[in-house]
């Protein structure tokens, strides 16, 4: 097992690293906070704070949850962001560390469907509905 990792934390990268083909199950932990980060940006505080208590294990909603504390107060401050999908991948592309043979799409994929697995149907609607329609089909997909 991987150190600083709970069972529960790896099994969920695992998942992400099997359906993206990400061969390390750090930078599957470091695409998924990314992914996170940049999802979070979408929605409003309330549907993100909603996510994070409907997240049933503690390692996987620290995923969830930004560990730069002026960046977390901010973003409760602000609106959610209006971005398209080319921005979003854009920036899981430059901020992801994503590998060389792993596209930023299926990164996306992989982390959208491994969560929506841990959220209830009235959760993952919620997100959906912020999301721009190619993230939206991204988020559909099992």
């Amino acid at each position: 097992m991987a150190k600083n990792i709970s069972p529960n934390e790896q099994a969920f990268l695992e998942k992400v690293m099997q359906k993206s083909s990400i061969p390390d199950i750090y930078d599957a932990r470091d695409i998924t906070i990314v992914v996170f980060r940049a999802l979070r940006d979408l929605l409003s505080t309330d549907v993100s704070e909603r996510t994070a208590a409907d997240l049933n294990d503690e390692q996987i909603a620290k995923l969830w949850q930004d560990d730069n504390p002026i960046v977390a107060a901010l973003s409760k401050l602000r609106p959610p962001l209006n971005v398209d999908t080319e921005t979003f991948l854009r920036r899981i592309r430059q901020e992801g560390g994503v590998p060389k043979n792993v596209t930023p799409e299926s990164a996306v994929i992989a982390v959208f469907s491994t969560v929506r697995e841990e959220l209830p149907p009235e959760r993952t609607q919620e997100i959906a509905d912020f999301l721009p329609e190619g993230l939206k089909v991204m988020w559909e997909q099992i």
